[in-house]
C-alpha cells in the first residue's frame, strides 16, 4: 500500500490530510500542557495543606510527644513527599512529552512544506511541459489548414483556363512552402508530445510517488511519535507509583504507630504534681470541759486554757495544711523552675542538667582538641603560632567552668527538690498532719509561686516540739476580722487548708484576696481556712465582729 500508487490524483486531499495531522498532534500537546498544569496545582495546593497543619516548632516544648501527634505529623511528611511526586510526574511529562512534542511539530511541519512545495514544482513542470505540447500542436493544426487552403487555391488556378502561368506558377511554391512548414510543425509537434508522454510518465511513475511517500513516512512517523507519547505519558506517572506506595505505607506505619497507653503515661508525667494526696483530718474534742469537777479550784483558768488551746490549734491546723490542687499560677517562670510543681520541676532540671552535661562534653572536647593543637604547634612551629590559639582555650576553659557552675547549681536544686519530695513521704505516713513544714515556696493552690508576697499565706514552719518561741508566739491572738462574707455557693473543702461552708453560711474575713483566688476566712467557732474568692460574697467593714 502506497499512497504514490493509490493515491496519485489526491495531492490536494493529502495536503489537508497532513495538516490535519499536524493539528492533532498540537492538539494532544495543548493537552498534556493542561494536565501538566494541573499537576502542579496539585502538588502545590498539597504543599501548602502540610505548611498549614504543620505545627511551628519554635521551641522544645512545642514539638510534638504524643503518639498521635506524632503520627499525624508523619503523615503530613509522607503527603508533602507525596506532593513532590506529583512534581515529578509533572516535570517528566513536561520534558518526556510536551516539550518532544512541541520539537517533533516544529519540525514536521518544515518537512512537510518542503515535500509539498516538490509536488507542487514537480505539477508546475508538467504543466509547462503540456502546454508547450500543446502549442506546438495547435500550431501544427494551423499549418496543415493553411496547407490545404494553398492546396486547394493552386488546384482552382491549375483548372482555370483564365488563370495566367505566373498566378499558377505562384500558386504553386505558396503550397509547397505551407507544406513543408507544416512538415516541420508536424515534427516539431510530435518531439514535444513525445517529450510530454516522457515527463508525464516520469512525474506519476517516479516523481508524485517519491513526493507522496515521503509524506506517507512523514505522517507515519507522526503516528509513531504520538503512540510513544502516550505511553511516556503514562510511564511518568507510572515511575512514581512505588514511591507513591511507600508514602502511603508510611501513612499506614503511622497509623499503626499510634499507642494509647503511652499517650496516657505521657499525660501522667507531664501533669503529675508530685504531691501526696491530704491526709486524715484529726478528730478535735469540744466536749472536755463538760466532764471538769465543779471542785477544780481552776476551772476558769483551765477554760482559758483550754478555749485557748482550741483556738490556736485550729489556727495552727489551718496554717500548717499543704496546697495540694488549685489552678496554675501567673507570672514569668523561674530560673530554679519553683514556680512548678515538684514532680514537673524535677523533670525540668533534670532536662537541663542533661542539656549542660551534653555542652560540657562538647566543650571538654573542643579543649582537648586545641590543646592537641597546641602541642602540634609548638613541636612543629612552621604549621602555626601556639599563641594564636591561647583566646579560643581560655575561651573553652571559662565556658567549662560557667557550665561546671550551672551543672553543680540546678544539681542542687534537684536535690532541694528530691528531698522535699522525701521529706513529704515521711510526714505523710507518720500521720502528723498538723505538723507539716513548709519547703520552698508553695501557692495555697498546690504550686510554687514566684510572688515573695504570697509566701506569707503558705503554712509556717512548725517543729515537733514546741520551743520557748513558739509558747511565746501562742500567746498571741489570733487574726482580726477585716470584714465579713456570705456563702452563694457550697464548697465541700476537702483539700488540705481549705474551709468548708454551707450555701448562705456567714463567716469572718481575716485575709483578702491576694490575686490567686482564695480567701482566708474564720467560723465563729475559731476553725479557720481558705475559700474560693468567687463562692462568696464579700463586704468589708472596720467595726467588724471576730477578733
Amino acid at each position: 500500500m502506497s499512497w504514490g500508487t493509490e493515491l496519485w490524483d489526491q495531492f490536494d486531499s493529502l495536503d489537508k490530510h497532513t495538516q490535519w495531522g499536524i493539528d492533532f498532534l498540537e492538539r494532544y500537546a495543548k493537552f498534556v500542557k493542561e494536565r501538566i498544569e494541573i499537576e502542579q496545582n496539585y502538588a502545590k495546593q498539597l504543599r501548602n495543606l502540610v505548611k498549614k497543619y504543620c505545627p511551628k516548632r519554635s521551641s522544645k516544648d512545642e514539638e510534638p510527644r504524643f503518639t498521635s501527634c506524632i503520627a499525624f505529623f508523619n503523615i503530613l511528611n509522607e503527603l508533602n513527599d507525596y506532593a513532590g511526586q506529583r512534581e515529578v510526574v509533572a516535570e517528566e511529562m513536561a520534558h518526556r512529552v510536551y516539550g518532544e512534542l512541541m520539537r517533533y511539530a516544529h519540525d514536521l511541519k518544515t518537512e512537510r512544506k518542503m515535500h509539498l512545495q516538490e509536488g507542487r514544482k514537480a505539477q508546475q513542470y508538467l504543466d509547462m511541459c503540456w502546454k508547450q505540447m500543446d502549442n506546438s500542436k495547435k500550431k501544427f493544426e494551423r499549418e496543415c489548414r493553411e496547407a490545404e487552403k494553398a492546396q486547394q487555391s493552386y488546384e482552382r488556378l491549375d483548372n482555370d483556363t483564365n488563370a495566367t502561368k505566373a498566378d499558377v506558377e505562384k500558386a504553386k511554391q505558396q503550397l509547397n512552402l505551407r507544406t513543408h512548414m507544416a512538415d516541420e510543425n508536424k515534427n516539431e509537434y510530435a518531439a514535444q508530445l513525445q517529450n510530454f508522454n516522457g515527463e508525464q510518465h516520469k512525474h506519476f511513475y517516479v516523481v508524485i510517488p517519491q513526493i507522496y511517500k515521503q509524506l506517507q513516512e512523514m505522517d507515519e512517523r507522526r503516528t509513531i511519535k504520538l503512540s510513544e507519547c502516550y505511553r511516556g505519558f503514562a510511564d511518568s506517572e507510572r515511575k512514581v507509583i512505588p514511591i507513591i506506595s511507600k508514602c502511603l505505607e508510611g501513612m499506614i506505619l503511622a497509623a499503626k504507630s499510634v499507642d494509647e497507653r503511652r499517650d496516657s503515661q505521657m499525660v501522667v508525667d507531664s501533669f503529675k504534681s508530685g504531691f501526696e494526696p491530704p491526709g486524715d483530718f484529726p478528730f478535735e474534742d469540744y466536749s472536755q470541759h463538760i466532764y471538769r469537777t465543779i471542785s477544780d479550784g481552776t476551772i476558769s483558768a483551765s477554760k482559758q486554757e483550754s478555749g485557748k488551746m482550741d483556738a490556736k490549734t485550729t489556727v495552727g491546723k489551718a496554717k500548717g495544711k499543704l496546697w495540694l490542687f488549685g489552678k496554675k499560677p501567673k507570672g514569668p517562670a523561674l530560673e530554679d523552675f519553683s514556680h512548678l510543681p515538684p514532680e514537673q520541676r524535677r523533670k525540668k532540671l533534670q532536662q537541663r542538667i542533661d542539656e549542660l552535661n551534653r555542652e560540657l562534653q562538647k566543650e571538654s572536647d573542643q579543649k582537648d582538641a586545641l590543646n592537641k593543637m597546641k602541642d602540634v604547634y609548638e613541636k612543629n612551629p612552621q604549621m602555626g603560632d601556639p599563641g594564636s590559639l591561647q583566646p579560643k582555650l581560655a575561651e573553652t576553659m571559662n565556658n567549662i567552668d560557667r557550665l561546671r557552675m550551672e551543672i553543680h547549681k540546678n544539681e542542687a536544686w534537684l536535690s532541694e527538690v528530691e528531698g522535699k519530695a522525701g521529706g513529704r513521704g515521711d510526714r505523710r505516713h507518720s500521720g502528723d498532719i498538723n505538723h507539716l513544714v513548709t519547703q520552698g515556696r508553695e501557692s495555697p493552690e498546690g504550686s510554687y509561686t514566684d510572688d515573695a508576697n504570697q509566701e506569707v499565706r503558705g503554712p509556717p514552719q512548725q517543729q515537733g516540739h514546741h520551743s520557748e518561741f513558739d509558747d511565746e508566739f501562742e500567746d498571741d491572738d489570733p487574726l482580726p476580722a477585716i470584714g465579713h462574707c456570705k456563702a452563694i455557693y457550697p464548697f465541700d473543702g476537702h483539700n488540705e487548708g481549705t474551709l468548708a461552708m454551707k450555701e448562705g453560711e456567714v463567716l469572718y474575713i481575716i485575709e483578702e484576696d491576694k490575686g490567686d483566688g482564695w480567701t482566708r476566712a474564720r467560723r465563729q467557732n475559731g476553725e479557720e481556712g481558705y475559700v474560693p474568692t468567687s463562692y462568696i460574697d464579700v463586704t468589708l467593714e472596720k467595726n467588724s465582729k471576730g477578733s
